[in-house]
């Protein structure tokens, strides 16, 4: 679902507010509460929001939208944040890149890269780079989730810890108010942190979307990146906590 401005302007409000009735909702956007109850459907169907007894709420933070939703969520955004980094990825390092769609929009805008070594547990970042004949592409072995080709588990886990890489790239599903990254799939995050362990540089990428998101697994804080990679100024909360945590912040 590609939002439009009122509804990207409702999936903000009730981030701020938690939850709020429809006719809220109507009132603080200035449209008819049809127009409202219209939107929400359609938000609802693409697992942005939920509608609970007396109001409308943010989803659940135990389950993650489903990837192929994903892929073309806010797809533009991810084309720009993937553009932004591959701009400042020097030719002839070495990367770690993780699970995630705005990942997999980061190996395709490195397809002109030369000399890049890329350890991944992404099969579909392995796809897309392998079509560069002038990058390695080294796949961590470990369990294959179906759904999205994501690799995780222990053996994951051990095999990322052999390398030391110049620059981790890692997506993420929420990035919480009090500065905490946290993601849906606890085999996931662990494999994440690994990643953020053994790179010399952590640039994380996320579209505004995940200002203020629910999601159920702490994976690391702000002060373990560096470099935030986002399509739209953070709102003011997040931009102190950035300010506090010294993450340099990147706008595509």
């Amino acid at each position: 679902m590609i939002l439009n401005p009122r509804q990207r302007r409702l999936l903000e409000v009730v981030r701020q507010k938690v939850t709020m009735s429809v006719e809220e909702l109507a009132q603080q956007l200035d449209v008819t509460p049809q127009t409202v109850r219209r939107d929400v459907k359609q938000m609802e169907e693409a697992r942005l929001l939920a509608r609970y007894h007396g109001g409308v709420g943010l989803p659940s933070s135990v389950e993650n939208i489903d990837y192929s939703q994903r892929q073309v969520f806010n797809s533009d955004a991810k084309r720009r944040i993937a553009a932004a980094v591959a701009a400042q990825v020097p030719h002839g390092c070495s990367l770690l890149i993780n699970i995630g769609t705005t990942t997999e929009e980061v190996a395709r805008a490195l397809g002109r890269h030369t000399g890049l070594h890329v350890v991944t547990n992404n099969l579909n970042v392995a796809a897309i780079l392998a079509d560069n004949a002038a990058c390695e592409v080294i796949v961590a072995g470990g369990v294959v989730r179906g759904r999205d080709r994501g690799i995780v588990g222990e053996a994951t886990i051990d095999f990322i810890r052999q390398f030391k890489v110049d620059i981790g790239i890692i997506g993420i599903s929420s990035i919480d108010e009090d500065g905490s990254l946290r993601d849906f799939d606890a085999r996931e995050v662990k494999v994440a942190q690994a990643i953020i362990e053994q790179s010399r540089e952590v640039w994380l990428v996320a579209d505004q979307h995940k200002f203020g998101r629910k999601a159920l697994v702490r994976l690391a804080d702000l002060a373990q990146i560096d470099v935030l990679f986002t399509d739209a100024p953070p709102p003011p909360r997040f931009a102190e906590v950035l300010r506090e945590a010294g993450v340099k912040v990147v706008l595509a």
